[in-house]
């Protein structure tokens, strides 16, 4: 499992709780908090605990085997890491450390096109990779980075459809952690107050040339955190529509999934598209705060697309059980963005490696109890 540093950590909660003692107040409300009154946030937790197992018993569950596939290639469980912008602002070349745990872990891992490293060099990292698209304003942009992707091997493109326009986080104006980054009168303090972060992060990007930036752009367009997004390379999607995706489908030669789907009806539109996975998600919480949780929407997204893609689910995954009853409900697997994040903030690539250790032992433990001894076994008939 992880280094030293996260020996005494056993289970998410507990690199939640060393993560958020690490980290400045303002970066840990960015990763940790969702939007409004966060609504979206309760619901998340709570679809998963209104599930319960019926386990059935005298199975044999000596040798349990939680490997699967995802997109059709093998997955030593079925969780992906899911894509998150924040990953280089809680550990020095946080996206590197993400792809090098999910490597060694032999799940994929989805690079961020909102991430401060150019996926040239997350792709250094090895193993499974998934690239996600936010488009820019500027669609050439967005062109030329998904081919780049291509080209270093990433097997899937997950097209992020849930965040049409910005969502609405006001806490970010009250700590003063906005965009662009800055030291001001209400988080210098704080940050003060988190000498481990400052010099281990930030300290560490200065020495080796400044603050990071937004990556996967041409030179010309590339602004430092600390600075105002160029013009050029502001994402909007509130122009995206269905038109659009099917002439990404057409000329993207990968696995294409959509990602932010609750709706029957745009899970059977995505098949007729001609996508190869869709992604059950709120977002995490982030987006519209009012909108239902992924596992509240699985079930009827499973019936409407009957098999003919695969369906993933994000949003709220923090325990093996968790992953286990998504994947009795239909899902193929989840992806997993903030159990990951608590530990790369909390440690680093150790930190990583123990989230996914710990999400991976729990779900063997969870289908032992079940008596499912493969993920084949897992179904509806376990649920109460």
């Amino acid at each position: 499992m992880g280094g030293d540093a996260t020996f005494d950590c056993w289970n998410i909660a507990d690199l939640r709780a060393k993560a958020k003692r690490r980290l400045p107040l303002g970066v840990w409300e960015y990763v940790e908090r969702g939007v409004e009154d966060e609504l979206g946030l309760a619901r998340n937790r709570a679809g998963f605990d209104a599930i319960g197992f019926r386990p059935k018993v005298l199975r044999n569950v000596e040798a349990i085997d939680p490997s699967t596939t995802l997109l059709g290639c093998p997955s030593a469980f079925p969780l992906a890491v899911a894509p998150t912008g924040a990953a280089g602002l809680l550990w020095y070349q946080g996206d590197l450390a993400l792809a090098r745990a999910a490597a060694l872990a032999g799940v994929p891992f989805t690079i961020c096109s909102a991430s401060t490293m150019d996926i040239d060099q997350i792709a250094a990292a090895g193993g499974r990779l998934w690239f996600q698209l936010y488009m820019w304003a500027d669609r050439a942009l967005s062109q030329a980075v998904v081919a780049r992707s291509l080209e270093l091997g990433c097997e899937a493109l997950l097209v992020t459809l849930d965040l049409p326009v910005p969502p609405n986080r006001e806490y970010l104006y009250r700590n003063g952690f906005g965009t662009p980054f800055r030291l001001n009168p209400r988080n210098f303090t704080d940050i003060m107050l988190h000498p481990r972060w400052l010099a281990g992060v930030m300290g560490r990007y200065a020495l080796a040339g400044g603050v990071p930036s937004q990556a996967n752009l041409p030179d010309r367009l590339r602004r430092k955190v600390t600075e105002s997004v160029h013009p050029g390379a502001l994402f909007k999607q509130d122009n995206l529509d269905w038109d659009e995706v099917a002439r990404l489908r057409d000329s993207w030669k990968g696995k294409l999934v959509l990602k932010g789907i609750l709706r029957p009806d745009d899970a059977e539109r995505a098949a007729a598209l001609g996508a190869d996975g869709i992604v059950v998600s709120n977002h995490g919480g982030r987006g519209l705060d009012g909108s239902i949780s992924s596992m509240e929407a699985l079930p009827a997204v499973v019936s409407a697309v009957a098999g003919k893609l695969e369906v993933l689910l994000d949003s709220g995954v923090r325990r093996g059980s968790d992953v286990v009853k998504a994947v009795a409900l239909g899902a193929k697997g989840v992806l997993a963005g903030r159990a990951a994040l608590y530990g790369l903030a909390a440690a680093g690539e150790d930190g990583v490696v123990r989230a996914l250790d710990l999400l991976r032992a729990e779900t063997i433990r969870t289908m032992g109890m079940l008596g499912a001894r493969t993920i084949g076994e897992v179904d509806n008939d376990l649920l109460g």
